[in-house]
């Protein structure tokens, strides 16, 4: 870990270092090359909670393809064939605007979120850090040993031993993203689609074959070499909290105060003088991302709680209070009184909160059936042999339930019109699906006194209005009766 620490007695009870470890990376030594990490295994009252936090989280991961309400998946995300369903709902391309307003307010609710609790997220629900920490990691830990063991293993020769725990390791790596790429495809796809993949021949399923084993070289690659670079490279959410975080956000934080100055505890030395830090540096050793804590909050911080649970082991053997790492915010610590609700908090509350009201009216007012009118392309009017004046449009219906549902297509105003179906009168709209159709409007001539008029149509299900459109007619140019011949001709 490259960092280079200066004490500089300051004004006040506690000691600054020099930023030098701001301009580079844990991960990275002084020539570019990749540090690779070792920390030691967690222990603790937290890391137990974020492990049973991790098994609820990964048990409703894995299982979310497999539940299904009255036959359809309770998630699907269908990218290819633009179909998605949330909660057991249809949404269709139709519905963009709502997946619009829905990431716009889950955006809003990831500010306020970070601003009030930092990235809280990242060390205890993230799919990242839950598979890299509470999987892989584990496994690691259980072939290989402790930190000290897996650096002694990978400096030993490549005998039996050493061939046997790594390609253990590195088969259950594969394994295990293998099952993660399956679960990832069914929530596209949806898991039937999967088994058939799975169970038939991949030259009948090329593009999900090879679908599958992208997946699952990105997922293996990700946990087996990738790993905490994701977080401290790749991860916009990293990056997105340097300008979130303020000094009231509760993140975990090393009370400098309480801290400082550090010092190793001597039997023989009085330690009034120094403060509860013992510089063990037991918190930079657990830090799967090879932060110092003590240099205050920094963007690879996952606020995973590793530091929290080993500085606490370590002050209950010195016989100091725990906490001198805790969840606690800049603010708390120098002036001893938390502040969460501040007026940016409240200023977050209320966006988000009208956010959800809006996105609610709309999800909950959203039609199940969608029609569109449009002239056909090319088109004016035309005159039928007993002289009504006609226009062609296209109509489409959208069916965003799960049954088929038929429809009476209306016209409403003018009486007078008529509306007729090509290719006949039934309008059966299939399930999931679109229907097109051409359609013809006739009007007398004398209903048509401009060169465009509106026509109000209504669609009815089961004798029950459930949409109302409006389309453009177009006439002749003036209240004409008849028309010459030569207009007949040039408009048929």
């Amino acid at each position: 870990m490259i960092m280079q620490e200066k004490e500089a007695p300051v004004s006040g009870n506690f000691y600054e270092f020099d930023e030098e470890y701001r301009n580079t990376l844990a991960t990275v030594d002084a020539e570019g090359k990749r540090v690779w990490l070792y920390p030691k295994k967690p222990n603790g009252s937290l890391y137990t909670g974020r492990t049973l936090a991790s098994i609820i989280l990964l048990a409703l991961l894995f299982s979310g393809p497999l539940v299904h309400i009255q036959g359809r998946p309770f998630f699907l995300f269908n990218f290819f064939e633009r179909k998605f369903i949330l909660f057991g709902q249809m949404f269709w391309p139709q519905d963009f605007f709502l997946l619009a307003l829905t990431l716009i307010t889950f955006f809003v609710f990831v500010i306020l979120f970070t601003v009030a609790f930092g990235r809280i997220w990242c060390g205890w629900a993230c799919p990242q850090t839950l598979f890299m920490e509470m999987v892989f990691r584990r496994i690691e830990y259980w072939i290989e040993g402790d930190a000290n063991n897996q650096r002694r293993l990978d400096r030993l020769p490549w005998d039996s031993g050493k061939i046997f725990k790594k390609s253990a390791k590195h088969i259950v790596f594969l394994l295990i993203s293998i099952l993660i790429a399956h679960t990832c495809m069914a929530y596209l796809i949806g898991v039937d689609e999967v088994l058939k993949i799975v169970s038939q021949s991949p030259a009948k399923h090329w593009g999900g074959f090879l679908g599958l084993t992208t997946f699952t070289l990105i997922f293996y690659g990700v946990f087996a070499h990738f790993r905490e670079q994701a977080c401290v490279v790749v991860c916009p959410y990293g990056r997105l909290q340097s300008v979130l975080l303020v000094k009231d956000s509760i993140v975990v934080m090393y009370d400098w105060l309480r801290g400082e100055p550090r010092g190793r505890l001597k039997k023989e030395q009085k330690t009034e003088t120094k403060g509860d830090c013992i510089d063990c540096k037991l918190c930079v050793h657990v830090c799967p991302t090879g932060i110092d804590i003590r240099h205050g909050t920094q963007l690879e911080c996952v606020n995973c709680t590793a530091c929290i649970d080993a500085c606490d082991d370590v002050m209950t053997k010195i016989h100091k209070p725990k906490g001198l790492i805790r969840y606690s915010s800049h603010s708390a610590i120098k002036e001893g009184k938390q502040k969460l609700f501040t007026p940016r908090i409240a200023g977050y509350i209320v966006v988000l909160s009208a956010l959800i009201i809006v996105l609610c009216y709309l999800v909950f007012t959203r039609q199940d059936i969608e029609m569109t009118v449009l002239k056909v392309p090319g088109t004016l009017y035309s005159r039928t042999d007993d002289g009504q004046i006609t226009n062609m449009y296209n109509i489409e219906f959208v069916n965003k339930t799960f049954d088929e549902v038929p429809l009476e297509l209306k016209i409403e105003v003018p009486a007078s019109a008529s509306l007729l179906r090509v290719g006949g009168p039934d309008i059966i709209v299939p399930k999931e699906g679109i229907l097109k159709g051409l359609y013809m409007i006739k009007m007398p001539p004398g209903e048509v006194r401009s060169m465009k008029m509106t026509v109000d149509l209504g669609v009815y299900q089961q004798g029950k209005k459930i949409i109302s459109t409006k389309a453009r007619f177009i006439g002749p140019l003036g209240n004409q009766q008849g028309g010459s011949e030569t207009e007949k001709k040039d408009n048929h």
